[in-house]
């Protein structure tokens, strides 16, 4: 089974997210924990957690990703930058907590002049104070463009941040398509060659999360403007290889195509679930 899902709306909270996901035929969906331009988030209602995770137990769904907002930055040069990404991003991890076997999503951030290997430190450090052996919720660092001064736009930083984490079993990576084509990393023509250079700077079991993105742009653009399934330069030659891809099997996929409604979500998935539908036979 495949399991996959897309971005939505938390403004109705869990469960109308579940009715959502289940709409459009997915088994996992995606969510920002608080508004993407940060802000205080929504007090935690535990009935509602209750009845998703009842609602929630059977077969036909199984993943939950949280995504932090866009405002936080756990390397910026600037010291309440740094006070205030720590503060949400702490507040984040204990709510998402909440829910079974999570997973909570975020971008390393902007070094804003201070050079990469500070940045990397800094990302490491909040990672050894924020996360717990016990949790439920596993952490994701996501992989970047590398546009201007951002962290994670090559494996071997997001590889030397891991390396640096104390419970490693609790930190991961999501794997953007978008972001790793427009990054430079030729996907399209070398896809095994990518997946060997990961494997070597990070290893492949550490892809928990893979965002499902075609992109407008070219290889190596560091632009990150995602495009739908098969309609950019990734195209659906190598979107399909990449969901068959054996190693990731168990991973959930997460739509973050640009939709004007579920409708347009719903039919990725037909388009993905079809074409495997198609080859078992």
């Amino acid at each position: 089974m495949i399991n996959i899902g897309c971005h939505l709306s938390s403004s109705g909270g869990l469960m109308e997210m579940f009715k959502k996901c289940e709409q459009i035929k997915g088994n996992a969906f995606q969510y920002f924990t608080r508004n993407p331009k940060g802000g205080k988030a929504k007090e935690i209602n535990l009935e509602e957690i209750a009845s998703f995770k009842n609602l929630s137990k059977g077969e036909n769904f199984k993943y939950v990703v949280a995504h932090a907002p866009y405002t936080i930055n756990l390397c910026s040069l600037a010291e309440h930058v740094r006070k205030y990404s720590y503060e949400l991003f702490t507040d984040d991890i204990s709510r998402v907590n909440y829910l079974p076997d999570s997973y909570y999503n975020f971008h390393p951030g902007s070094h804003t002049g201070q050079g990469a290997d500070m940045a990397i430190e800094q990302i490491a450090q909040v990672l050894n104070s924020t996360v717990k052996e016990d949790q439920n919720t596993t952490v994701l660092l996501e992989t970047m463009t590398g546009k201007g001064s951002e962290v994670g736009g090559n494996f071997e930083e997001l590889g030397t941040i891991l390396k640096k984490v104390e419970f490693k079993d609790k930190v991961g990576i999501c794997f953007d398509t978008c972001h790793v084509y427009d990054a430079g990393y030729d996907i399209v023509n070398n896809f095994e060659g990518v997946l060997e250079e990961f494997d070597k700077a990070i290893g492949i079991s550490k892809i928990k999360v893979i965002h499902l993105n075609d992109s407008k742009n070219s290889c190596g653009s560091k632009k990150d403007r995602h495009e739908k399934l098969g309609k950019g330069s990734i195209g659906l030659e190598t979107i399909l290889k990449i969901v068959g891809y054996k190693r990731f099997k168990e991973i959930p996929f997460i739509l973050e195509t640009p939709q004007e409604s579920l409708e347009g979500y719903k039919e990725e998935i037909r388009l993905i679930k079809s074409y495997f539908e198609k080859e078992a036979i």
